[in-house]
């Protein structure tokens, strides 16, 4: 098949969560056969050659030059007022984009548009409508998350009262456009059923999911992070993600405040390390390493003693637990941080929620080298099992052998 493959971001290299979602899918669409032209945003910091890269697998690469300021969002948070569609998605309409995408529909045919995360299908949705009855162009949405549950969390953690009232409104406008975009698109593809499930609460009684709706998760490949030695007393508390994504700024503050105080008074040597592009000014303290973005993280890793993922809000699934699976490391994570994913607290992970159970739940992974062994043991076979794309990616055939009969 001719995909046109929509991505709000350069998926190249897979360091972060939703790069990973989209370099696999892209990875194996393409070596199931597919031609694929890969249309995405850049940022300033993305590298010509990562751009390149990705050339290997896609017949065409095409790029629009993404840049975000307080002016540009103030006044998508006001044009976003006066229309239907909400600020996460109007500040991401760019005429540039539609320009591309216009200019390529004249110059080819595609029998489907896949379009990653929710951002862009509002791009997908008008090229539908372009294409003449004749030439039906199939549509795939690729849900890495309940987006309105991201705002809906913040607000329900946040003090500020004119935040916490800004939040609960965007997520509302959210909750209505994403139900509604979801019914628009032949084939809805879920990376959890939590998130399927949420979704389609926010649906009209008389409206009917995509008849075509599938669950498949994030997969990692284990093969490219083999297991780490660590040391027989490691002492480091790692946190690993960007920081410009709000519930991992807020995660992580939650975290130095209320709980690594505990954590040192138990462990005197325990070091808080922060791992993450962007951090938030106020993340200092005592024993509190912060190094933005690391490249070559293995230095650090076999000093890891406790893996955490302290996070109130989000949706989806944290990559960053298939990714310390797949390193052997034990972890402690929240609910909302493990949501999603095959865990089974005391045996391939501890989950905690409250400070105080955070805290002790770290210790115990700085203090008990059996459980963490076995943690560490049951979380690599885990990942093994059931997220290697190489063996669960082979459930797109299926949506992409129903969409060419269609």
């Amino acid at each position: 098949m001719k995909i046109l493959f929509l991505s709000q971001l350069v998926p190249y290299p897979p360091d972060a969560g939703p790069k990973v979602r989209s370099y696999r899918v892209l990875q194996y669409l393409a070596d199931a056969g597919h031609e694929i032209t890969l249309v995405a945003f850049r940022r300033d910091e993305d590298r010509a050659e990562n751009i390149a890269y990705l050339e290997r697998y896609c017949s065409a690469v095409h790029t629009v030059l993404m840049r975000r300021s307080r002016i540009q969002d103030v006044l998508s948070l006001i044009y976003s007022q006066l229309s239907d569609i909400p600020f996460l998605i109007y500040r991401d309409n760019v005429a540039a984009m539609h320009q591309l995408l216009g200019k390529l529909l004249t110059q080819q045919t595609f029998d489907a548009v896949h379009v990653d995360q929710l951002w862009m299908s509002q791009y997908a949705l008008v090229l539908k409508s372009q294409v003449k009855q004749q030439e039906r162009l199939q549509t795939v949405l690729d849900q890495h998350n309940a987006v309105f549950l991201i705002p809906q969390r913040l607000a329900s953690d946040t003090r500020n009262p004119i935040k916490r009232a800004v939040l609960s409104w965007e997520s509302q406008r959210l909750a209505r456009y994403e139900a509604e975009v979801c019914l628009q698109f032949d084939h809805v593809v879920w990376v959890t059923k939590e998130d399927q499930t949420a979704v389609h609460q926010q649906m009209t009684p008389n409206s009917a999911p995509a008849a075509n709706e599938q669950v498949i998760p994030i997969c990692v490949d284990p093969q490219e992070k083999p297991m780490i030695i660590r040391e027989k007393r490691p002492c480091r508390v790692t946190f690993l993600g960007g920081l410009h994504w709000p519930p991992n700024a807020q995660g992580i503050l939650w975290f130095a405040q209320h709980v690594f105080p505990q954590v040192r008074a138990a462990v005197p040597e325990a070091v808080l390390t922060v791992i993450g592009k962007h951090p938030p000014i106020e993340l200092t303290g005592e024993a509190i390493e912060v190094t933005g973005y690391v490249s070559d993280l293995g230095p650090l890793l076999a000093e890891i003693g406790a893996f955490i993922v302290p996070l109130q809000a989000g949706g989806g699934m944290r990559v960053k637990i298939l990714d310390a699976w797949s390193w052997g490391l034990p972890i402690v994570s929240t609910t909302i941080g493990a949501e999603g994913i095959a865990v089974e607290h005391e045996e391939n992970i501890l989950i905690a929620d409250e400070a105080e159970a955070f805290a002790q739940a770290t210790i115990r992974l700085l203090t008990e080298p059996s459980l963490a062994e076995r943690l560490v043991q049951n979380g690599r076979q885990t990942v093994l099992e059931k997220y290697s794309w190489q063996k669960t990616y082979t459930a797109w055939d299926t949506i992409y052998c129903r969409t060419v009969n269609t």
